[in-house]
């Protein structure tokens, strides 16, 4: 990249406009010449009111920050590259009132990847609201592949980020009831996925089969019996369940990770309670009641961490795929498993089925058909509900996929990548699942899939303050200190209100984050201080309500 060179020109209005000077001589002004601060007056004002994170690509003479922190809260970040030419813009521009702004961060000479990692921990939907990136015309043209790249991690960064709040919406409040009503309930010593590791650290599993539901398990079936004869160790889905026990294969391991209470219908009439359940620590209460043996891991969800750190410790399983069958190969990739072996593995809709025979679609739609709605309506509805995606090969193929599936399937292939193991799957009708990697056995991708998004230490061991407490008691302190956080204020937006907490503070509001989007989504017209204190005051009535029954 060439050294970016500056002149510096004076507008009509008397302030100081920095120009990029080309090899040729000729200059070319970033802001207007005539009234540089009306022109960001301007286009700040095409900024959406909701919008509480700005980025501009290019400093420049900083006109637009100075525009967009004023009188609001937002948080503005400027991206600009070349030490050397921000070192000149700074000799000559007075930009000290911008970088004492604490809502005002500049980030020089960053790399797409650091970009994209700034964005993913500073913004926060539901806090910050909607955010904008607005290019700086004028400096980007000159630099076009760098900030290409910039944007490009951050479009990335905002993907993520939307898809981790959607989701949070949807289930913020499930997760939140969840956990308090399992730890107050379960014995976090015995029913911790840990005991279960260490069970198999003493006896370890060299080869196993990991089963999902998809409708190819049907002609699976004979294969899984013979693997199971031979002393095969089994890890099941809980969509699974059902299908293998009605055909008298008893799994060593479920695994089950939907809050949801559709759950349930995985267990109910199954007589699988000899068989290990692996549960979410988010999972709904009863599911533990399925199984003689429930063991609890953490997902990485804020307040499962909060737990970790601060009452007793349960293992990180990666479930970033968004399905259980991932969660599935995380559990066999925790337990050191040499060989890995996948069935109905199909990710897909295979010949108008969505799922094997016995899993729980099938008495659902039975008990909820009418005459109005017969069950292959049902089973219709349920296929179409999202729409098919194109053929990614000219092919002919028996299979279709929807955006959601397909996400699973590659999430998965990224995962199989980077395990050690040996990952095979069972030939079915379903989208094929890529598990090659290079020659030299080495990754197709050019970077892990990290799940575990916080530095905390899952260690085994717990002080023995924190051990001697109960579940019950731990909610009570959680409780105690949600009510003493500070009282949000008129001027608590964005990452303002987390900034000012003191390290316990923040830590103790975060792991309410996904109850404050789910809040958010029912009522979209709160503000930022609103909502904060009805999270607080939500989360408080929420223990509560788990602790007087």
């Amino acid at each position: 990249m060439n050294n970016i060179r500056y002149s510096f020109i004076k507008s009509r209005d008397g302030e100081t406009v920095p120009a990029i000077v080309l090899p040729s001589g000729e200059s070319f002004p970033l802001h207007s010449t005539v009234d540089p601060k009306r022109e960001a007056r301007r286009l700040v004002s095409t900024i959406p009111e909701d919008t509480g994170f700005i980025v501009f690509l290019g400093l420049g003479g900083g006109f637009a920050a100075r525009e967009a922190l004023r009188g609001s809260q937002a948080r503005v970040i400027a991206i600009d590259y070349d030490n050397d030419s921000i070192s000149a813009l700074l000799s000559e521009i007075d930009y000290s009132a911008l970088l004492n702004d604490k809502n005002f961060s500049l980030l020089v000479d960053f790399s797409a990847e650091k970009i994209g990692e700034f964005i993913l921990e500073n913004y926060r939907p539901a806090l910050c609201g909607g955010i904008k990136i607005i290019p700086l015309r004028a400096r980007t043209g000159h630099d076009a592949q760098k900030f290409g790249e910039a944007a490009a991690a951050i479009e990335l960064a905002i993907e993520n980020v939307s898809r981790d709040f959607s989701v949070q919406a949807h289930f913020g409040r499930r997760w939140f009831s969840n956990i308090i009503r399992n730890i107050k309930s379960i014995d976090a010593r015995t029913e911790n996925l840990n005991a279960l590791c260490d069970t198999y650290e003493k006896h370890p599993v060299g080869e196993a089969a990991v089963i999902a539901a998809g409708p190819s398990l049907d002609s699976q079936i004979p294969l899984l019996k013979k693997f199971k004869s031979n002393g095969g160790f089994i890890i099941s889905s809980d969509t699974a369940l059902p299908v293998l026990l009605f055909n008298k294969i008893k799994p060593d391991i479920a695994v089950s990770i939907d809050c949801q209470h559709i759950s349930y219908f995985h267990f109910s009439g199954c007589n699988g309670t000899q068989t290990p359940l692996v549960l979410d620590i988010a999972s709904p209460p009863l599911l533990k009641r399925f199984s003689a043996s429930a063991f609890f891991f953490s997902s990485g969800h804020p307040f499962s961490l909060y737990i970790s750190r601060h009452w007793q410790s349960f293992p990180v399983l990666d479930t970033s795929g968004g399905n259980v069958t991932y969660a599935c190969l995380s559990l066999a990739e925790k337990l050191e498993v040499k060989r890995i072996t996948l069935f109905g593995a199909d990710f897909s809709y295979v010949r108008s089925s969505a799922y094997a025979r016995g899993t729980y679609i099938y008495p659902f739609f039975e008990k909820k058909q009418n005459r109005l709605s017969p069950m292959e309506a049902l089973f219709s509805t349920f296929l179409f509900r999202s729409p098919f995606l194109p053929k990614e090969k000219n092919i002919d193929q028996a299979y279709h996929e929807t955006a959601s599936l397909r996400f699973y399937r590659k999430k998965l292939e990224e995962k199989a990548a980077f395990m050690t193991a040996e990952i095979l799957s069972v030939h079915g009708q379903g989208a094929p699942v890529n598990l090659i990697k290079d020659q030299n056995g080495k990754p197709r991708f050019d970077s892990p899939v990290e799940s575990q998004r916080s530095d905390i230490s899952h260690q085994r061991s717990i002080n023995n303050e924190q051990a001697a407490k109960s579940g019950t008691e731990f909610l009570e302190q959680y409780c105690r200190d949600i009510a003493a956080l500070p009282a949000a204020d008129s001027s608590s937006a964005g990452n303002n209100y987390i900034d000012m907490l003191c390290a316990k503070d923040r830590e103790i509001f975060a792991a309410l984050l996904p109850l404050a989007a789910w809040i958010k989504n029912r009522k979209a017209g709160l503000k930022t201080r609103e909502l904060i204190e009805e999270t607080k005051n939500f989360g408080i009535k929420e223990i509560k309500r788990a602790l007087a029954k």
